[in-house]
């Protein structure tokens, strides 16, 4: 522990704290009914009502095939950049020598340097498992979407229109909080500058998110539909 600096300690300290603690506000906070999720949830609720009213349902195939190519190259270009963070990894005396190249960059040790690089691989790691475990949940909507029943009794119809949009929508926040994890790795980035910048970035990435998901514009112009949220 001598070798790492306490600014560095306190700025990795700062940014998994940052980081859980945004993601239980999104997820399980008191406003989590008044973000972009809830209302994008009562449109898939919508979505999936329409899809149980129409006998032909390739148009919803092909939404749940558009999502899926989504998710599923997120999926392949994280295993490429995990494989390329593990290649440097394995070749951090020349890496270190080329960083302290760059004049803005922090001078580092080799086990703070082999930390950093251990971050990114485990903020990597997780994108990996969030967007395989949205992929597989995409996959169990389309089973839902291909056995949906024929328009019969209203009750039972909403019923399943409920399960399938929960579906979605469970599969929707693992892929963002994959996307969360991407970017949040930028403002890992900014650790190689300097334990303040790091500090400074997670706080900028995250007030960004949250703009974004309870005061964008997306949001306002998704919100007059608003029915059931979650």
């Amino acid at each position: 522990m001598r070798e790492i600096p306490t600014a560095d300690i306190v700025s990795l300290v700062w940014f998994v704290a940052v980081w859980i603690g945004y993601t239980w506000y999104a997820d399980r906070g008191p406003q989590r009914a008044r973000s972009l999720r809830a209302v994008m949830h009562t449109h898939r609720y919508e979505w999936m009502r329409r899809m149980l009213e129409r006998d032909n349902r390739i148009v919803d195939a092909n939404i749940l095939g558009n999502l899926l190519q989504s998710v599923s190259f997120f999926a392949s270009t994280t295993l490429l950049i995990l494989a390329g963070l593990v290649t440097i990894l394995g070749s951090t005396d020349k890496a270190i020598l080329l960083v302290r190249e760059l004049p803005f960059a922090a001078r580092t040790s080799l086990v703070l340097w082999e930390l950093k690089l251990l971050v990114l691989i485990v903020i990597f790691v997780h994108a990996f498992f969030k967007f395989t475990w949205a992929l597989r949940q995409f996959n169990y909507c389309s089973v839902l979407v291909g056995a949906a029943p024929n328009p019969g009794g209203k009750a039972a119809d909403d019923a399943y229109a409920r399960r399938a949009a929960e579906v979605s929508t469970l599969a929707s926040k693992d892929f963002n909080q994959g996307l969360r994890a991407y970017y949040l790795s930028l403002a890992a980035l900014a650790w190689f500058i300097s334990p303040w910048v790091f500090m400074l970035a997670t706080t900028v990435v995250i007030a960004v998110l949250y703009w974004r998901e309870y005061h964008s514009e997306a949001l306002r112009t998704l919100e007059p539909a608003v029915g059931e949220r979650r």
